[in-house]
């Protein structure tokens, strides 16, 4: 159970730093961004053990969980971005 516990944690700061070093703006709020970033630490933590950078049972390290959540929020501007239309504002005339 401590081990789900650290995960989280580490993948709340993960996200926080990642929405830092991620370029562009970001429209989403704090939830959003901790959401990620432990999706992004879980991800980098079962993906790094699958190919064999971690044993079972073992976290994955800090600068992996970063570059984890770094992924999920580009993954997430693109889903978005594509969701409203491409970013288009002028509702898709050009001037």
């Amino acid at each position: 159970m401590m081990h789900f516990i650290w995960i989280a944690l580490v993948g709340f700061a993960a996200g926080l730093i990642a929405r830092a070093l991620h370029p562009g703006k970001d429209s989403m709020g704090i939830i959003m961004t901790a959401v990620l970033g432990i999706a992004g630490a879980y991800a980098a933590t079962f993906l790094g053990q699958f190919v064999g950078l971690y044993k079972q049972g073992e976290n994955a390290k800090f600068i992996m969980s970063v570059i984890g959540a770094i992924v999920l929020l580009v993954i997430y501007g693109l889903v978005v971005k594509k969701k409203d239309g491409g970013g288009d504002n002028n509702g898709g005339t050009s001037t």
